[in-house]
């Protein structure tokens, strides 16, 4: 610990005193919270699959930069130059088509433990929790944009298939590693044009997920999540797993609602609706992106949503109530400065969340005092965050400040570069 981080921090350390706050008791709670570090932002969600032919289903990312990863080997090396650059001890969330080898003659309705068995070796040894999703795109059975609401029902099939196949291995990591993996279920089904029918795909869609989710697992092994989406590339005129329809499903099937902060109208403020879906949900899993202008999954900065996300997350008390995932892909810079910024971007949102004199703002709350509230609310914006988050990074032997972008333009010389 360098003498100048301690004496920042003491300092800082007594400017929140004086409003009632305890920095050791945020930086604690800090350290015990585990983002699910998304690793699609390191191989451009493009999975290590052999397939031919396969279409996008609407995830496309943005720019070519050198170095992507093109094997599951590379992810983790990756991977494991990323997360030694952000504080903490932290998951990984894989997508299903991140397999460590293809297997010739089979496909992802038949995946199974052996396709992830080095991620769950590299898991095991790294002390990392797994999650991990289906990858219901980027497939030719993927027929019109659809998968588990499509007529056909040999394609619909083939994709609960895949749904079963991944709960399955979701399962096994949870088991395996002491603690539940999350298994997030997201499809791209929809239209670009104006449909006449909306309600029929979302009944075959509703039995598909009855049928993914018949298997039954200990919550102990795994969690099961559903997502849903305003609109998506080449779907923009109708989303047959709207919000709506999964706030339904989630609630009637008691699964975890994903609630992405990409996925709504850019006027709308996902931070306030943590506390609305709480009320009748026990947990929900929340994907952090950056939306700008539309769903396009920016890196994380520390903007007024991401600070309203955290504080909404911290101020109830919903830490142990919300699964906190990374998802953004960004190819046109660094990936690997790109997962470290995003993350810690979203811990520094944290610990501002956790370092609010949250008892003297309710107490103006309960006085009806809203100029004084305003005025706490405004003042607390200028203490000294960044003297705590430096003394944090070097309590986890981490660099502080930007020194952290020496370790990855050396890893981009030796490493990345040489990728073609």
């Amino acid at each position: 610990m360098s003498k100048k981080a301690e004496q920042f921090y003491k300092s800082a350390r007594e400017q929140y005193a004086d409003y009632g706050v305890d920095t050791e008791s945020a930086l604690k709670t800090l350290g015990e919270i585990a983002l699910s570090i998304h690793a699609w932002q390191g191989d451009d969600v493009v999975g290590f699959e052999k397939a031919s032919g396969a279409m996008s289903g609407g995830c496309q990312v943005t720019g070519n930069y050198p170095g992507r990863a093109r094997t599951a080997d590379e992810l983790r090396a990756d991977l494991d130059k990323a997360l030694s650059l952000i504080p903490g001890t932290h998951r990984v969330n894989l997508q299903g088509h991140q397999v460590d080898k293809s297997i010739k003659g089979i496909d992802r309705n038949e995946y199974g433990p052996e396709h992830f068995s080095r991620w769950l070796a590299w898991a095991r040894n790294k002390g990392v929790k797994l999650d991990i999703a289906p990858a219901f795109y980027s497939h030719p059975k993927l027929d019109h944009g659809l998968s588990l609401s499509h007529p056909d029902p040999k394609i619909r099939k083939f994709w609960i298939g895949h749904g079963q196949a991944i709960r399955r291995i979701a399962a096994g990591f949870g088991r395996e590693l002491g603690s539940a993996a999350v298994c997030n279920f997201w499809m791209p089904d929809g239209s670009k044009d104006i449909p006449v029918d909306r309600f029929t795909p979302r009944m075959r869609m509703q039995e598909s997920l009855d049928a993914c989710f018949a298997e039954r697992f200990p919550e102990a092994h795994l969690l099961d999540a559903v997502e849903g989406k305003l609109f998506g590339i080449g779907v923009e005129s109708y989303t047959v797993g709207s919000h709506e329809f999964f706030m339904g499903y989630a609630v009637s099937r008691k699964k975890l609602l994903c609630v992405d902060s990409g996925h709504f109208h850019p006027t709308e403020h996902v931070g306030d609706k943590l506390s609305a879906v709480l009320c009748n949900l026990k947990e929900i899993l929340l994907h952090v992106s950056r939306g700008v202008r539309w769903d396009s999954d920016h890196v994380l900065v520390l903007n007024d949503e991401l600070l309203a996300i955290a504080q909404e997350t911290v101020r109830y008390g919903y830490l142990n109530r919300i699964h906190i995932g990374l998802d953004y892909f960004d190819a046109s810079i660094n990936r690997i400065a790109a997962w470290v910024i995003g993350s810690r971007n979203m811990q520094k949102a944290l610990l501002s969340a956790l370092l609010e004199p949250k008892a003297e703002l309710l107490k103006r709350d309960a006085a009806w005092d809203g100029a004084g509230r305003l005025a706490l609310m405004e003042e607390a914006k200028t203490l000294p965050l960044g003297a705590v988050w430096n003394y944090f990074c070097e309590k986890n032997s981490v660099p502080e400040g930007l020194a952290f972008m020496d370790d990855i333009r050396s890893y981009e010389s030796r490493v990345l570069s040489k990728r073609r």
